[in-house]
């Protein structure tokens, strides 16, 4: 009996300890999660702050090889000067200006200095006409007279077939540049759409790529009836103020009364001579009337790489970035640059596919570029690489045509 006691009383011990052992691991693995919890561990902590230096490291690297590249530029009189704006994934890692706004003054172009973006404008409509799709209030098959039943181009059946996807890409039909001489007359795109009959149509709709302002811009006409708002209005609301694009403008008078505005020049036999700002394009703003800063670019882009869904959706933006009509061999700048294969346009954008010549990968470039009042632009989206890298000039140098790929090359030197 004595010994029953004895062993029933080790049992309650042996039973005790162990509940008392359960509670402090418990309490423990408690403190351990709440330790966790209050913030990251030493480890975590190493990791982020050596991610943190390596940034900053190749942020200043990639300032200097910049720095070097547009000084060269500069000094060999290639260009006077230059906003350029580099973006990865959400981060906007360059925004940033190189030499003067004008030549004969001491004024620096920096990532606010304004320059005019001539057809990158195109680009802005696309997205326009996209997030309006998203909404129901336009579709890309939608006929154009829907909107504006007063144009024709060519006879009954050709008029009725040219649909919103034509005018966004070129693709309608019409002779190369019809009616530019009109938009820079000042003519309303809703004034224009009226003498298209006077055009003869060069193509069935949908089968030949021909490079537009005048039938471009008869987009904005299409934004208005849908929306009831001009183009000006809508772009404002849906892009630039959500944005914070807080430089870029769309008329004359807004950009004569910026004070940080690189100014237009045309080579003269000693260099570069400044030239006054024309009020052309703002009539047609999505042809070429928008204008902006290194820094808005930034912002831009990283837009279009899908890193502000609140303001419009992947979906939705991947829709501009359709082929719609292939550019068929005709010796461009952009199809000498190295590992091109095949280009396209889509709605706004000029579609690019390449292959690494390193690396034999393919990857795609989104990009467009910009000629308006002597100013000379660039601007290319790499989606595979979450990078986008767009160069500002305030003068037509012959550098556009190889920036792109020259920077791109930097940039890969440092970040591969």
């Amino acid at each position: 009996m004595q010994r029953s006691k004895i062993l029933v009383g080790a049992v309650g011990v042996v039973v005790l300890l162990a509940i008392g052992l359960a509670s402090m691991t418990m309490a423990t693995e408690t403190d351990a999660s709440q330790d966790t919890a209050s913030g990251p561990t030493p480890v975590a902590l190493q990791k982020e702050q050596e991610k943190a230096r390596k940034y900053a490291s190749r942020k200043l690297e990639l300032q200097k090889a910049l720095r070097r590249y547009f000084e060269k530029a500069i000094q060999s009189g290639e260009i006077v000067g230059a906003g350029v704006s580099i973006v990865k994934g959400d981060s906007i890692v360059i925004s940033d200006g190189f030499g003067k706004r004008k030549s004969s003054e001491a004024k620096k172009v920096n990532g606010e200095t304004v320059f005019r973006l001539g057809s990158l404008s195109k680009g802005f409509a696309g997205l326009l006409a996209a997030d309006l799709k998203s909404e129901g209030k336009i579709d890309w098959q939608d006929k154009l007279t829907d909107y504006l039943p007063e144009f024709q181009l060519g006879d009954e059946a050709n008029t009725a077939n040219i649909k919103i996807s034509h005018i966004l890409s070129h693709s309608s039909g019409t002779p190369y540049h019809s009616f530019t001489n009109l938009v820079e007359a000042g003519l309303s795109p809703a004034e224009i759409a009226k003498r298209f009959h006077e055009v003869r149509p060069q193509n069935v709709p949908g089968k030949q790529y021909s490079y537009q302002n005048a039938m471009f811009a008869l987009s904005q006409e299409v934004v208005r009836k849908a929306t009831g708002k001009d183009v000006k209005s809508a772009l404002q609301t849906r892009f630039f103020t959500p944005l914070g694009m807080e430089t870029t403008s769309m008329d004359h008078k807004t950009l004569q009364e910026t004070e940080n505005v690189a100014v237009p020049h045309g080579k003269a036999k000693n260099g570069w001579r400044s030239l006054p700002l024309k009020d052309r394009y703002y009539n047609a703003v999505v042809a070429g009337g928008i204008d902006a800063s290194a820094l808005d670019m930034a912002k831009w882009m990283r837009f279009i790489l899908g890193h502000n869904p609140e303001v419009m959706t992947a979906e939705a933006i991947a829709e501009v970035f359709q082929p719609v009509i292939e550019l068929r061999a005709n010796n461009k700048y952009y199809q000498r640059w190295p590992g091109h294969v095949t280009s396209s346009y889509g709605y706004g954008w000029r579609i690019h596919q390449f292959k690494d010549t390193e690396t034999d990968k393919d990857y795609t470039i989104w990009h467009h570029g910009g000629s308006v009042n002597n100013y000379r632009n660039e601007i290319a989206i790499y989606p595979e690489a979450d990078l986008g890298i767009c160069v500002l000039l305030n003068g037509n140098s012959r550098l556009a045509s190889t920036v792109i790929p020259d920077v791109h090359r930097l940039i890969k030197n440092i970040y591969n």
